[in-house]
């Protein structure tokens, strides 16, 4: 699950993001104020922080050029503050994106999955509970999750972006594997079976062979929805 940090000292502002977020299936931390922010990142290890500029006890842009000295964690800024020189005192500090305030929370968790996908850490193909998210290469259906390779990922990743698409071995060897030499086309049907294997293990309910990867003979694979 997409870990969020929240660091927003108006209460209200704070607890109206952390519930969106919670209800668009994130996690949320939540802090008041600067101090503890380098503390929590370094043992939440969130995948994207929120972090208003105006705080107190130390503010957003020394929490950011704090973070920046151990981490390239995506940063979302939220500020009143709208001239040109803030904004660039803020991108300097290494920030990914600024959000105005006042703003909605729905506008804001677009910006989050924007920055996310940008990062590689959130995908958005996700089909009656399937998600595929790169933080740490893992496929979640409900409840489950399931831990793949780099490699097998990447396949499964290029497949479901064109649902019902038949790709070839030499295309998948040239859109997913191009800078792996040493991968055959036979690797690809090694990953295949690994990745249906993973799944049939967690998901014993579902038909993994027919509604995950389906192998048309003579043409190749493609990604099935499950339906």
């Amino acid at each position: 699950m997409v870990k969020v940090l929240i660091v927003e000292d108006e209460r209200e502002i704070a607890a109206h993001v952390a519930k969106y977020i919670v209800r668009e299936g994130f996690q949320s931390i939540v802090l008041n104020s600067g101090e503890f922010v380098i503390e929590t990142v370094k043992k939440e290890l969130p995948d994207i922080i929120v972090l208003d500029v105006m705080l107190p006890i130390k503010d957003g842009i020394t929490c950011c050029n704090e973070i920046r000295k151990f981490s390239d964690i995506p940063i979302i800024m939220l500020t009143a503050r709208k001239t040109e020189n803030d904004r660039i005192i803020g991108l300097k500090a290494g920030v990914d994106d600024y959000v105005c305030k006042p703003f909605s929370a729905k506008e804001l968790m677009l910006r989050i999955q924007a920055v996310l996908k940008r990062a590689g850490i959130f995908n958005e193909n996700k089909v009656e509970g399937l998600q595929l998210d790169k933080n740490g290469y893992f496929l979640r259906y409900n409840d489950q999750q399931i831990k793949l390779t780099h490699l097998e990922f990447a396949l499964l990743n290029f497949l479901s972006q064109k649902p019902g698409r038949i790709y070839s071995r030499e295309q998948i060897l040239e859109f997913v594997y191009n800078n792996d030499r040493d991968i055959s086309d036979r690797a690809i049907d090694s990953h295949i079976k690994n990745i249906r294997k993973k799944i049939r293990k967690k998901i014993r309910a579902i038909n993994i062979d027919q509604n995950i990867i389906e192998t048309t003979y003579g043409a190749g694979f493609r990604f099935v929805p499950i339906e």
